[in-house]
């Protein structure tokens, strides 16, 4: 197959002791025009691909007659796709890849890209908690772990690149993918994506940062909406935690938005993707589509005419990589020849790719799909355990009057749809709700207990009754079903009420991508369901099981309320576990829980976006604000100690000493910044520090956050980031509504202009002498 290069040329692109770029370049210098354009597309072998693709008039696009024709980028979904066995997935994986060699006249075999934002999204793998779960932790260390581990499986399968995380800043409550994303404050979400990526890069998998950028600021939080945005917003709201991602976690690549921002798609737009992100920040990855995102330019955008016109866009802008299959991309020969698109853009995307593949080894590989990949475990114990720990560091215990632990010696009726409906445990892009709601009465391929059957088995909780009370996505009227449910309650001791979400794709659930809504009340008539519960004054504890946030205001009278975030396949025994008190309760909560179904904004308001008493009646203040949780724990936060001033360009020392007068107990020790003055509106606080820690029962600890004032920069009118001299107060506590205690710290020097932002607020913990 080689015979025609020279044996200098051929030794070059195949020397292991040459960088990945120059063995890449030296490669590209080999293929043909075809070929290049052949290692930016990819394929996807599925029926289903056409229920979401765009629909393009027949002449919109060259035709693709062998996808293999000369080679191949990219595999889309080889194992994700339907719901296969490991051994099938495996035979089929080499299958492709010996068509993709074979037809490739240098032998080089295709990347393989999968799902996995809650674990890899394959039949028979591990379903893990989503996103929005991690978050809840406030553990990037867990975090990190866990995505090792799910990278560790992907490799061992012969795959290379995994589609996560997702690092959209929730701007609005009611976007269906607010599960998939790690809550409403940028550094948060920056620090807990810069773990996954770390771990899944660590492993030998190329992270996928996405979606570059403001998918999540659509109006009306609609899927796919277009976004209406400021630039200051966008660079201090939206940007941040990608740059996180990238600088710190060592993502490799990042896949574009299908939105438009300001009327501008982010396929097509150069400014963000050559400029901000690789000029400004200076990435050297690849930018891959979001599926289909291309010729969305001409079917959603309509800023192209055909299918070759928006390759072009994309490829100018920055875009590497068509997924997931080719059609735009197929154009470029030609739009290269007729002088419409210059061969240089292609060669600097080759370039990328090809690196990715000399990193992963595909080059000098006697086998592309390693050696024994049918025996790997994807549900393995040691994945399970993982799961099992996510879930139980995620639930968060909202609210509880003293009747939890529920005794043993109790009647306890289990009142609600969720508490019996396994898929209402995982999010959207686990592999039950993703793949096999297309495939009814196909049996999960892993073990998931439902609630209901956790709470039998769970030790010391008393007798169990159950009672569905209504359905999930159901608005009948059947009165029947709820006064079952209100019977069963007064013949009970406690009632245990699990409401909340089941996830699903367009439409197909109440929660996860395009299943947006129109108000945060709970979904169907799980509302007068809980209502009525409540109204029988039997004593109820309120259980919601959900992707999003809703409003629950309205259910004061639940003696407690427990708050999961599709807590995972072990999330239903980490639920059971805070009822029955074996699991201590730890989780923080990630994103505010409304009061009323209409407060969709995030906690990051200026003054004016908070609650104004005698300019409107509206009142957006949460019910439970941005970090909070309740523990077993009385956690009393004594000091916060910090210098009188420090430099715009300097650092400084921040200690926050607690004490625990309770039992052993997790606390989340939070930093905030507010801004008492400054030439631009800022947020009335702003996480810029977190740690959790074990505080043991009449034990003092100090935490202490090495504090870069670059943290505190924000981007001026003249539109630079920098960090402005002033008083800055700091503050900490355990959310951003208890603040409890804080200093005013003096920033000092000129205005320091940032070019990069600052990565972790580094702490430590010292131990108080008077531990016990």
């Amino acid at each position: 197959m080689t015979a025609e290069l020279s044996a200098v040329d051929q030794d070059r692109w195949r020397d292991p002791t040459l960088s990945a770029r120059e063995r890449a370049q030296a490669l590209v210098d080999e293929l043909t025009l075809e070929e290049k354009v052949a290692q930016l597309g990819s394929v996807w072998l599925t029926d289903s691909a056409d229920d979401f693709a765009p629909r393009l008039s027949d002449d919109s696009a060259d035709a693709v007659v062998d996808p293999f024709e000369h080679g191949l980028g990219q595999l889309t979904r080889v194992y994700g796709t339907a719901p296969i066995t490991l051994q099938e997935g495996v035979e089929t994986l080499r299958r492709l890849q010996r068509r993709v060699i074979e037809n490739q006249r240098l032998g080089i075999p295709a990347l393989v890209h999968e799902e996995c934002l809650t674990g890899l999204a394959a039949f028979g793998a591990t379903a893990y908690p989503a996103p929005l779960a991690w978050a809840s932790t406030f553990d990037d260390d867990l975090v990190r772990e866990m995505a090792r581990a799910i990278g560790e499986d992907m490799r061992a399968i012969g795959v290379h690149q995994g589609l996560a995380p997702v690092l959209d800043v929730v701007r609005d409550y009611r976007w269906g993918r607010v599960e998939e994303t790690l809550g409403e404050d940028p550094y948060l979400v920056g620090q807990l994506g810069a773990a996954y990526v770390a771990g899944l890069e660590s492993a030998g998998i190329i992270a996928t940062l996405k979606h570059f950028a403001g998918y999540a600021g659509s109006r009306g939080a609609r899927n796919h909406g277009p976004v209406s945005m400021g630039p200051r917003e966008f660079a201090d709201t939206v940007l941040p935690p990608f740059e996180t991602a990238l600088r710190q976690g060592g993502a490799r690549s990042v896949m574009t938005s299908y939105t438009d921002v300001d009327g501008i798609p982010s396929t097509a737009n150069r400014a963000l993707l050559d400029g901000t992100l690789r000029t400004e920040w200076g990435f050297d990855g690849t930018v891959v589509a979001d599926y289909w995102a291309i010729p969305f330019l001409v079917s959603m955008h309509r800023v192209a005419v055909d299918a070759a016109e928006a390759g072009a866009l994309a490829l100018r802008a920055g875009v590497d990589v068509e997924l997931p299959s080719t059609v735009a991309y197929a154009a470029l020969p030609r739009l290269v020849r007729e002088g419409v698109v210059d061969e240089s853009d292609i060669d600097r995307a080759v370039v990328r790719h090809l690196r990715h593949k000399i990193e992963a080894g595909l080059l000098d590989q006697a086998s592309v799909v390693p050696e024994g990949a049918e025996e790997v475990e994807l549900d393995s114990d040691r994945n399970r355990a993982l799961s099992a720990r996510i879930a139980e560091e995620s639930v968060v215990l909202l609210e509880d009057d003293g009747i939890l632990p529920i005794t043993a010696h109790s009647r306890v009726a289990v009142i609600g749809p969720a508490a019996a409906e396994y898929r209402s445990l995982l999010g959207c892009y686990a592999f039950p709700n993703h793949v096999l709601t297309k495939y009814p009465g196909h049996e999960p391929g892993i073990s998931i207990p439902t609630i209901e059957a956790a709470l039998r088995s769970e030790q010391g909780i008393g007798e169990i009754r159950f009672v569905r009370g209504c359905e999930i996505v159901d608005d009948s009227d059947d009165s029947d079903d709820i006064a079952t449910a209100v019977q069963a309650a007064r013949e009970s001791d406690v009632a245990v009420v699990v409401v909340g979400d089941v996830a699903g794709l367009f439409g197909a659930g109440t929660s996860g991508e395009g299943c947006d809504a129109a108000d945060l009340r709970l979904p169907g008539r799980q509302h007068e369901l809980v209502l009525a519960v409540l109204a029988t004054g039997v004593p109820t504890v309120l259980v919601v099981v959900s992707g999003r946030p809703y409003a629950l205001g309205e259910y004061r009278g639940a003696r407690a309320i427990v708050q999961a975030f599709f807590p995972g396949a072990e999330g239903a025994r980490a639920i059971a576990g805070i009822l029955s008190g074996r699991v201590a309760p730890s989780g923080r909560l990630p994103v505010q829980i409304p009061r009323w179904p209409t407060a969709t904004t995030t906690y990051l308001e200026p003054p004016l976006g908070r609650h104004n008493a005698g300019i409107t009646v509206a009142d957006p203040t949460p019910l439970y604000p941005f970090g909070y949780g309740l523990t077993r724990g009385r956690i009393e936060y004594e000091t916060i100690e910090a210098p009188a001033e420090f430099r715009t360009d300097g650092a400084a020392e921040i200690a926050v000493t607690v004490r625990n007068s309770g039992a052993s107990a997790v606390e989340v020790v939070q930093l905030y910044a507010s801004f008492p003055a400054g030439s631009v509106v800022r947020p009335e606080a702003q996480l810029i520090g977190f740690a959790r820690i074990r505080v043991p029962a009449g034990a003092r600890k100090t935490v202490r956050f090495t504090l870069e004032a670059a943290r505190l920069a924000a981007t001026g009118i003249d539109g630079r980031l920098s960090v402005d001299p002033g008083t800055v107060m700091l503050a900490a506590g355990p959310s951003v509504a208890n603040r409890a205690c804080a200093t005013a710290v003096r920033i000092t020097g000129a205005r320091h202009l940032v070019l990069a932002r600052a990565g972790r607020t580094a702490w430590d913990i010292d131990h108080g002498e008077d531990e016990e």
